[in-house]
């Protein structure tokens, strides 16, 4: 494992000062909802130096031009062999950067996974499969001395905390970033806020609640949809207390995943319970018509979930950030003007539009906030 993680709260740009490197692979689906871990890490990470991404259908292409427009000189590659062909030394970190729904390798990419181990990488894998546990890797790894890195394995029962109550310990502001949807972009705002605010002389901790926010090296954080449903609240209360005692930070920001209203996905609910948010940013995408991976299913309005919110847990949605998915920038400053005009509430985008009107809907929520500032120059 990586000894020099100098880890900071950075925000989206990739760090390059790291020992450890790492190829990501994201066969069909980089820059799409199923490839959002090998998404994050190109835009963002604290504990690998991303060398390049596996993709044979977007081959040739800049990873960062392919998700923002902008090069970042992360190539695309066709396969394993043009990946370490263009590395100078065999990476040390193989991540398999999808998140297929079925949370399983299929058997072509068994054998990819077991390619790389017999080329000397690690591997991270953040399924829910946890290959660590699989005869046949644990065999590879003996063998070629590496080891795999289960993001999403938890940790033994006796170990996990139930909720007590004591997160009223926490007296800074507590802010969730919840959603209206799986894979809408919860994550990548809650990154781009924390690093705003701490540019801001505001100190900030982020919580990580799912397997990639980990592989980019968050301090705290749990796969919450690993841990037995028993568990969730306590752990994350227990990770929050953590966060606090340790860091004393000004704010917490907490990762959402799912969405309150989505009856696939309970972690939403678990996360209003564990953290007690007192602010809670809700992402939404307009131009998503139905739940992704679930055609039959339209999206809600961010009104009623700003509803079910509120009802369900004693905290105030602060604000609404937009996810520009097939949008132009015209509809987005459209969709941006109508939501604050029938919400009442700050709304933007955290990745087109300024991360300063990210901090000033949490300092105009917060306005005790301010009295940390440091004067202006």
């Amino acid at each position: 494992m990586n000894k020099d993680d100098n880890r900071s709260n950075g925000g989206i740009s990739v760090i390059r000062k790291r020992g450890a490197t790492a190829i990501v692979y994201c066969e069909a689906n980089f820059g799409a909802i199923d490839g959002k871990t090998a998404n994050g890490l190109v835009r963002h990470s604290e504990r690998y130096e991303i060398l390049s991404v596996i993709d044979s259908e977007k081959a040739g292409l800049d990873s960062g031009v392919v998700l923002d427009g902008k090069s970042n000189s992360i190539p695309i590659c066709r396969d394993l062999a043009e990946s370490l062909q263009k590395a100078v030394t065999v990476p040390d970190y193989f991540i398999f950067g999808m998140a297929p729904s079925s949370g399983m390798l299929s058997l072509y990419e068994r054998g990819l996974v077991l390619e790389a181990i017999s080329r000397g990488m690690n591997i991270v894998n953040g399924l829910h499969e946890f290959l660590g546990d699989d005869p046949v890797f644990k065999a590879a790894c003996a063998v070629s001395n590496v080891e795999i890195l289960d993001v999403r394995k938890p940790p033994a029962k006796k170990d996990l905390h139930m909720f007590t109550g004591d997160i009223t310990q926490v007296t800074c502001p507590v802010i969730a970033v919840l959603g209206t949807d799986c894979a809408i972009g919860k994550r990548t705002t809650t990154t781009i806020l924390s690093k705003a605010l701490n540019d801001r002389g505001v100190k900030t901790v982020m919580i990580g609640t799912g397997q990639t926010g980990l592989i980019q090296g968050a301090r705290y954080g749990v796969a919450l949809d690993a841990i037995p449903s028993q568990f969730c609240a306590g752990e994350l209360e227990a990770m929050v207390i953590n966060a606090f005692t340790v860091e004393s930070p000004d704010v917490i920001l907490v990762e959402g995943q799912g969405a309150l209203s989505h009856p696939a996905f309970s972690t939403s609910s678990f996360i209003l319970r564990g953290a007690c948010p007192d602010g809670v940013v809700l992402q939404h995408a307009p131009g998503r018509e139905s739940r992704c991976d679930f055609p039959k299913m339209l999206m809600p309005t961010p009104a009623n979930e700003i509803t079910l919110i509120e009802m369900f847990a004693k905290t105030t949605v602060i604000g609404v950030t937009i996810n520009h998915e097939n949008m132009s920038d015209t509809e987005v400053s459209a969709a941006i003007e109508c939501y604050e005009s029938e919400l009442g509430i700050p709304t933007t985008d955290a990745l087109s539009r300024s991360p300063e009107r990210l901090v000033d809907m949490v300092l105009g929520a917060f306005p005790k906030l301010a009295e940390i500032l440091p004067a202006a120059a």
